[in-house]
């Protein structure tokens, strides 16, 4: 039997969710937690990455249940009970043996806030992309309905030689929402590359101030290039959002 937990933090002080023996993760304290409660240590898997500085409403972590008398709430109440201040388990689950959230997710939702006014908030500066010049985001909508369904996203992809995925990706749906001063990019798919999300929202934002025109994404996902497409938008507005199974 898996135990499956819904995990939210704030991805300021972290070096990304994955595992890394000499820095801060997200992946690494929930091990340490683990560890800490059930006094060994218990291998984890999660649903997705996430890079240094982004956050998470909804990450999904796994491992094994090895204390067959904690239920659902117990594991929750412990693991709160232990975890830093910038990270919390929102819920717990019990799965069959063979459930692994990175394979067995249908959808994984992201979703970008970009601050668009004049003047900075200091107290969201570690919480959306502050851009102070106007943004049109009629212009920005229609560009994102061209990158919708399956393309070659290599002109949205960092480099990584490490990394030998194939750069086709299927993108669901792109909803681009003005509430207020805040603009919200949200980009629904099955799986992303390096960088992808944060790459198409530096794009969306050149056609938003119009140095692109819309129909100029269509030519850069052809162009199979990084260095043609928009700059990569700051980690700190970047939210996993949601994983659907």
């Amino acid at each position: 039997m898996k135990v499956i937990c819904v995990v939210e933090y704030d991805g300021t002080n972290f070096h990304g969710s994955q595992y890394h023996p000499d820095v801060r993760t997200v992946q690494g304290e929930f091990n340490r937690s683990l560890e800490t409660i059930f006094k060994q240590h218990l291998k984890t898997d999660m649903a997705g990455r996430t890079d240094a500085g982004v956050h998470a409403n909804y990450q999904v972590f796994s491992f094994e249940r090895i204390n067959k008398r904690m239920e659902e709430s117990n594991v929750k109440d412990a693991l709160n009970s232990v975890l830093p201040k910038d990270t919390h388990v929102r819920d717990v689950w019990f799965a069959p043996d063979n459930f692994s959230p990175r394979l067995a997710a249908k959808k994984r939702v992201y979703q970008y806030f970009i601050y668009n006014h004049p003047e900075k908030d200091i107290f969201l500066r570690n919480r959306a992309w502050w851009f102070p010049y106007l943004l049109n985001v009629e212009k920005m909508r229609e560009a994102a309905v061209i990158l919708e369904g399956e393309h070659d996203f290599t002109s949205f992809v960092a480099k990584d030689k490490k990394d030998d995925r194939s750069p086709v990706r299927f993108i669901y749906r792109i909803r681009i929402l003005k509430i207020s001063s805040f603009i919200l990019i949200r980009v629904e798919g099955k799986s992303y590359l390096k960088r992808m999300v944060r790459n198409i929202v530096g794009t969306l934002v050149k056609v938003g101030v119009e140095t692109w025109e819309p129909l100029h994404v269509k030519e850069l996902l052809e162009m199979r290039d990084r260095s043609k497409a928009g700059a990569t938008a700051p980690a700190h507005g970047l939210y996993l959002y949601r994983v659907y199974f």
